[in-house]
């Protein structure tokens, strides 16, 4: 494939929440030397140059005002510039002052990126973090990021990936409470999140044959039906059957041995069965330069590993390590969907 429309693409970028860091998180971001890769910000103009004012900042947004379809034809940002796609904000909330009222505008700006992506005028799509709290109160049923970008792609089964140094932790299960978890899990079920995350790593990842390391249920997977039956019952006759298809998977594993050195050499992704079954290593471990991914979508997507951080919103103290490398795993993933996409079209 030809190099040069790679290399023109911008990354579509939502900053998020806007009274949390992640608009200045981005800022902060594009005022270094050397700036990120091209990129198109879906957000409130006035939220920015705000933000740029506080921060005292010589940047200057650039509006573009062209449909979602056209991005792709927008000219190289000049130095100190970036693009804007405007994106509806009730009011402009001052930092770690979060707003309800602007919920359904942190939405718009998600679906025009979205749409930007789908629509081929952008590369990837990075988000930084929103606050369901705020969605909750205005009235927003909204599980998450992962959720809410399955339904604008018309996913089934959109799984989150958080991949830090050497690690890469899905999750069958993402924002449920844990009373929820064992009631939602099944054969069924765990088989489509298995098929997607080992079909994605093969295509964004580049695995030939991805080993996953699937853990238990429950404590020391179940402890040969000691601590619970679901290992035996369903989870191991199902890892049995895929592997005869020749998906390579590990387990069920016990989650407390799991992270071990020696048991993460044998696996290129671990599959936990929910949130913090998961995720406590992975951020004791990679906190400031961690990148959640979801797999399963037709776009690449990636996100800060963090929240809002209001107390930090304002003060220039918030690191920006995890955009960056959100920003770049975004890239490095579209460049190897779209040179290996000729292939397994």
């Amino acid at each position: 494939m030809n190099p040069a429309p790679l290399a023109a693409l911008p990354l579509a970028v939502c900053p998020g929440e806007p009274a949390g860091v992640g608009p200045e998180l981005l800022l902060r971001l594009l005022s270094e030397t050397p700036p990120p890769p091209p990129l198109l910000v879906f957000a409130n103009p006035e939220l920015l140059r705000r933000r740029i004012r506080e921060l005292r900042l010589e940047l200057r947004p650039r509006l573009a005002e062209a449909e979602p379809e056209e991005f792709h034809k927008l000219p190289p940002a000049a130095p100190g510039e970036f693009w804007v796609r405007p994106a509806p904000l009730a009011r402009v909330p001052p930092p770690g002052k979060p707003d309800p009222a602007n919920a359904a505008g942190v939405l718009e700006a998600l679906r025009l990126a979205c749409r930007a992506c789908l629509a081929g005028s952008c590369s990837a799509l990075v988000t930084g973090p929103v606050c369901k709290r705020s969605m909750h109160r205005a009235g927003i049923a909204f599980p998450g990021h992962t959720e809410f970008l399955a339904s604008l792609c018309d996913t089934d089964t959109p799984v989150m990936l958080l991949a830090g140094g050497d690690l890469r932790v899905a999750l069958a299960t993402t924002h449920l409470p844990l009373a929820a978890v064992a009631r939602t899990l099944n054969s069924a079920y765990l088989e489509r999140v298995l098929r997607v995350l080992d079909g994605d790593l093969r295509r964004s990842f580049g695995f030939s044959a991805p080993r996953i390391g699937v853990l238990g249920l429950n404590p020391h997977a179940g402890d040969g039906g000691a601590l619970g039956n679901d290992e035996q019952e369903w989870m191991q006759p199902l890892l049995e059957r895929l592997r005869a298809e020749g998906l390579q998977l590990l387990g069920p594993i016990a989650a407390d041995t799991a992270f071990l050195p020696e048991q993460r050499a044998r696996s290129d992704a671990l599959l936990a069965m929910y949130h913090d079954q998961g995720l406590p290593v992975l951020k004791a471990l990679y906190f400031d330069e961690t990148v959640n991914i979801t797999l399963g979508l037709p776009i690449v997507r990636t996100s800060v590993d963090h929240g809002t951080a209001y107390d930090l919103a304002g003060t220039g103290r918030a690191r920006h390590d995890s955009l960056r490398a959100a920003m770049h795993t975004a890239t490095l993933l579209w460049r190897k969907r779209a040179v290996a996409a000729p292939a397994t079209s």
